[in-house]
């Protein structure tokens, strides 16, 4: 949220305080979860089951361990993740081009395997999780940004 890009991206629950107020006795850990969670295919089918979808709420929610949020360890993960992109795009790059080749085809092959990398994993959130298109839009033109950074890195260095 450096430039306020994301600001738009998680939006303020309908009366925050009580909903926290409600859930914080439950101490539910930290990790994903469904609500309602089927446990089984034939669970799904149950009038049970489908009353809860009716009644709601249906969500997926992530809980965040309690406390300080510090970008330390994100940032981290972050860069070993960039690093693995981009080995990545030097492997495909490196097998379709090979050393000699000119800079727009390494821009090119580079760009568009760290686009992959960076971008589109993230449209399935917004298919099955069914994430604000906006929000996946949005990182996508980050992955577009970053996948542009990367090309322009590689056909910066790459051997002649």
């Amino acid at each position: 949220m450096f430039l306020g890009w994301h600001a738009g991206d998680y939006p303020t629950l309908p009366d925050e305080g009580r909903f926290a107020d409600a859930v914080r006795p439950l101490a539910i850990p930290p990790g994903d979860y469904m609500v309602p969670r089927p446990r089984s295919m034939a669970d799904m089918r149950s009038p049970e089951f489908i009353e809860k979808r009716k009644t709601g709420p249906v969500m997926m929610i992530t809980v965040f361990p309690t406390g300080e949020f510090g970008m330390g360890r994100n940032l981290a993960m972050w860069f070993v993740y960039s690093l693995v992109v981009g080995v990545f795009a030097a492997y495909v790059t490196g097998h379709a081009l090979g050393p000699g080749a000119g800079y727009r085809q390494v821009v090119r092959f580079a760009g568009m395997t760290a686009f992959i990398g960076y971008a589109v994993a993230l449209w399935q959130m917004s298919i099955w999780y069914r994430r604000q298109w906006r929000t996946t839009i949005v990182s996508t033109i980050d992955g577009l940004i970053y996948a542009g950074l990367t090309a322009g890195v590689f056909g910066w260095l790459w051997p002649r």
